[in-house]
Parts: C-alpha cells; sequence; structure tokens
C-alpha cells in the first residue's frame, strides 16, 4: 500500500487465459483493459524501453497520475484485444 492507505497499482498486468481479454492493472480490478499507458524508470531502464500498464476506463487517470507524478509515463494509446497485425 502507498501512504495515506490507497492500494498500489499491481506492477505486472494479471495475466490473462488463451483467448480471454487482458485486464486492468489496477489492483483487484478485473475489467476488461481499454488503455495501455506506455512507461518507464528513467533510472532503470534505458530511453527506449517500454513497460506497459494495462488500464479500463475507470482507472485511466488515477494510473496515468501515478506514473506521471513519478515521472515515468510516456504514453497513453487504447488497447485493442486481440492485437490487430500489420
Amino acid at each position: 500500500m502507498q501512504a495515506g492507505g490507497t492500494p498500489a497499482p499491481g506492477h505486472t498486468a494479471a495475466t490473462a487465459g488463451p483467448g480471454e481479454h487482458p485486464p486492468c492493472s489496477r489492483k483487484g480490478c478485473r475489467t476488461p483493459a481499454a488503455w495501455a499507458l506506455l512507461w518507464n524508470n528513467p533510472r532503470l531502464h534505458t530511453p527506449e524501453r517500454r513497460k506497459t500498464w494495462l488500464a479500463c476506463e475507470e482507472h485511466r487517470v488515477w494510473l496515468a497520475d501515478y506514473l506521471s507524478t513519478r515521472g515515468f509515463l510516456r504514453e497513453v494509446t487504447p488497447f485493442r484485444f486481440p492485437p490487430q497485425e500489420g
């Protein structure tokens, strides 16, 4: 938990079974993801490295704010499932 008792987001996206829509990365949320939040920690990762948290509509802003406050958020894009080729 973070200071103030607010649960921190999941540090890894929960794995979905084959053919299942991946869920939001917010701890305890099982809602299908609608957004991909691309981020990196500049103290640990090279500038081109991107890690991904997934977010539902309800938690997109919360997760983006969490990453932005730390200087980690690089980009927010719509998440498409299944991934589109080409």
